[in-house]
């Protein structure tokens, strides 16, 4: 199947909107691992590791309020278990909003589990997991996150696996009044990331290492309490993923991730929820 197109509505209203193609230095802070997080070369590129010690993390020097968030990630290769490569949005304190990647390692020749999560004012339990189409330890992919008024699409390869759609007309809240900064972290969750917590993290492997390079954020800043696209509930933008949404090719691309390749869907999973399922699960927006 071809890789899928999305429809385009263009906002032609003149403000400022962020495009940066990163350099580490200049976008992003590595905030915690004593060394073991490293930007390489002329900032192109960065490197998270762990060992039995530590792991290791960066955030954004920038705040964003809607985007469009692009990443290369390779992934830890081999025997991976026990190790989480999370690579996030998210606002701070309580009642935070955030969206998530996290990729669960796993014993050699077995694959990743791609966990994806949604939190709007403190709740998740939005959790989808999906394994990949090829081996994401080989070669750098795409892993984006478009966020705008309307919906949250998580993308890999540019194909959308995940739509979180806007259902505040249902009662349902959704993340769009919390600036989010982009976090990553590489660290030992050996006690539930693989299978379960029953396969531990192999020491004997360490440092386990992955690699980002090619950050991309078409995205409205978030400074001194103001948007750099603008004021109202609908920012004023000539980008046109602010109004972007899946067409009748995406959608079906999207189906055909879900169908192959989703593991997990809190949707279905009736047991964990006996009083019934989330109301976004039920709802149509």
């Amino acid at each position: 199947m071809a890789p899928s197109k999305f429809v385009y509505i263009t906002l032609f209203l003149a403000t400022l909107i962020a495009t940066s193609k990163a350099n580490f230095n200049n976008e992003f802070t590595i905030t915690w691992g004593d060394g073991r997080g490293k930007v390489l070369g002329n900032g192109d590129d960065l490197t998270l590791s762990l060992d039995k010690s530590s792991g290791s993390g960066f955030q954004s020097k920038n705040e964003y309020l809607f985007g469009k968030i692009d990443m290369q990630l390779k992934l830890v290769p081999g025997n991976s278990a026990g190790t989480v490569t999370a690579y996030y949005l998210s606002s701070m304190g309580p009642t935070h909003d955030e969206i998530d990647f996290e990729f669960l390692g796993n014993v050699s020749g077995q694959p990743y589990t791609l966990h994806t999560n949604v939190f709007a004012q403190g709740k998740g339990n939005r959790e989808k997991q999906f394994h990949l189409w090829f081996d994401p330890t080989k070669d750098f992919h795409t892993y984006s996150i478009l966020w705008n008024p309307q919906r949250i699409v998580f993308l890999v390869d540019g194909t959308p696996i995940r739509e979180h759609k806007n259902m505040e007309s249902k009662g349902i809240p959704f993340p769009k009044n919390q600036p989010m900064r982009i976090y990553s972290s590489l660290w030992n969750a050996e006690d539930w990331a693989t299978q379960g917590g029953r396969v531990k993290t192999d020491w004997a492997q360490a440092p386990f290492t992955a690699s980002y390079r090619n950050f991309k954020a078409d995205a409205c800043v978030w400074a001194s309490g103001s948007s750099s696209c603008g004021s109202g509930s609908v920012p004023k933008s000539g980008s046109e993923w602010l109004t972007q949404e899946l067409d009748s090719a995406s959608l079906e691309r999207m189906r055909w991730a879900q169908k192959n390749y989703m593991v997990y869907n809190y949707c279905a999973d009736l047991p964990r929820f006996p009083e019934g399922l989330p109301a976004e699960c039920t709802a149509t927006s």
